[in-house]
């Protein structure tokens, strides 16, 4: 297996104030702005968006991944990531990210090992460890309709 993948994206502004976003992987071009705070387009995708979107599909590609690797099974996974964005002297950055990942399992004696493998993701994810506002982690397993937080 090779130990580096190179990938490539191509955005361009299309006219006004949107502009289209197209990698060599996908087939579908992704419309963006910027936020509407900033005087960007509503209903767009924007820079902001698509930074957390890359955090939560990674965290999820991540935890399927080390998942099957750990033979461990679970019925659902959903990845929420919360960005506050804020002013600061040098401009606008990111102040906070924080991923809230929910994983479903079928009984109680696999909470541990599933807040376990979340923490374990949350070191490995690739997109996490390349920002730098590293993102905080509030993780949760769920059995049935019980929640645990750790």
């Amino acid at each position: 297996m090779d130990t580096t993948h190179k990938y490539h994206t191509l955005a361009w502004w299309t006219s006004g104030r949107t502009g289209l976003a197209k990698s060599d992987s996908a087939p579908n071009a992704i419309h963006f702005s910027a936020p509407p705070q900033f005087g960007g387009v509503e209903g767009r995708w924007t820079p902001e968006d698509l930074l957390l979107a890359a955090l939560a599909s990674c965290f999820a590609t991540t935890f399927r991944a080390i998942a099957e690797y750990s033979k461990f099974e679970y019925t659902d996974l959903q990845v929420e990531v919360e960005g506050t964005v804020s002013k600061a002297e040098s401009g606008y950055s990111f102040s906070d990210i924080v991923l809230r990942p929910t994983v479903t399992v079928h009984d109680d004696e696999k909470r541990e090992r599933a807040l376990k493998l979340l923490h374990k993701t949350h070191a490995a994810c690739l997109v996490s460890k390349a920002l730098a506002a590293a993102p905080a982690l509030e993780a949760h397993v769920e059995v049935g309709n019980a929640v645990s937080v750790g």
